[in-house]
């Protein structure tokens, strides 16, 4: 009798393998088994997605490592044999609370968990002032997620949101740093150019995933390129979440709706959609007050 795969052995499978691993953005049961349905290899599990179409919040670390949890298993379900990566965000606090997420997330059948070395609470990589923890603290972060496994074919997913705020060749150290401390799949968030794209697969002794988000930081490029450079995974997390909203717009404008007209173009437009502008208010209130 053949053993049973793990998820995590299912995607280190497609990961020996050539070629581009396209993993489209999912966030709720029917995108998992749309995904699923047309033949491809691996899904993410977007913490955009979840927090805007699962809760109606802004990505800007306002969601739990219980409901991200709850929704991994949802989706990891509907999924079936398709290996799901997965947001972590910040782990959701210290490294004590990256090994509960862990064991969390693979407790809800992940293959892999994304962890990123933004500040608590992190926003989303294409959104402007995002915050770093230092590198050795992440690094922490990173021992505690490979130690909390419980299968050691779980993927870690290491990303660096360094580009924002110390620039490319800053991030480009970041990475190779978590990359010797062990992380499985190092993640350099938003480059900004397709120069910083090549620089990246030039510079980076890991294997590496890119984010194609619609109207973000990153140009879109195509899968055959990104293999060429040597991109082991690309994630696609708006991939049915941009079009449902437009849909979705276009199907209330029919009913007699009104069109909002002061939204910000990209992702920070979607964040908005859903209370970006009330919560940063809120934040900077209660920050000001503890200055």
């Amino acid at each position: 009798m053949t053993p049973v795969q793990t998820p995590g052995a299912r995607l280190r499978r497609f990961l020996a393998a050539d070629g581009l691993i396209t993993a489209p953005g999912v966030y709720d049961g029917l995108g998992a088994h749309l995904v699923a349905r047309c033949g491809f290899p691996a899904a993410y599990l977007t913490g955009a997605g979840v927090a805007v179409a699962g809760y109606g919040l802004p990505d800007i670390g306002l969601l739990t490592a219980t409901e991200m949890a709850e929704r991994a298993r949802i989706v990891a379900e509907a999924l079936g044999e398709v290996p799901l990566i997965a947001d972590a965000d910040t782990g959701y606090g210290e490294p004590m609370h990256v090994v509960r997420t862990v064991r969390a997330y693979e407790q809800a059948g992940v293959a892999a968990v994304q962890l990123e070395d933004q500040a608590f609470p992190k926003r989303c990589g294409h959104l402007p002032d995002k915050e770093l923890i230092p590198a050795a603290e992440f690094e922490a972060k990173l021992h505690a997620a490979l130690d909390a496994r419980a299968d050691p074919d779980t993927v870690i997913v290491a990303r660096t949101d360094a580009r924002g705020p110390l620039g490319i060749d800053a991030a480009i150290e970041r990475a190779n740093r978590y990359a010797a401390a062990g992380a499985d799949v190092v993640f350099v968030e938003a480059p900004q150019d397709s120069a910083e794209i090549e620089q990246i697969a030039a510079q980076v002794t890991a294997p590496l995933l890119i984010n194609m988000v619609q109207g973000g930081l990153t140009p879109d490029t195509a899968a055959d390129r990104l293999s060429r450079l040597g991109y082991r995974i690309a994630i696609h997390p708006g991939a049915l979440l941009g079009p449902t909203v437009l849909a979705g717009f276009d199907s209330l404008q029919r009913l007699g709706g009104t069109l909002p007209t002061d939204l910000t173009p990209g992702p920070q437009g979607l964040f908005e959609l859903v209370g970006l502008r009330e919560w940063t208010t809120v934040g900077e209130r209660y920050r000001t007050e503890q200055a």
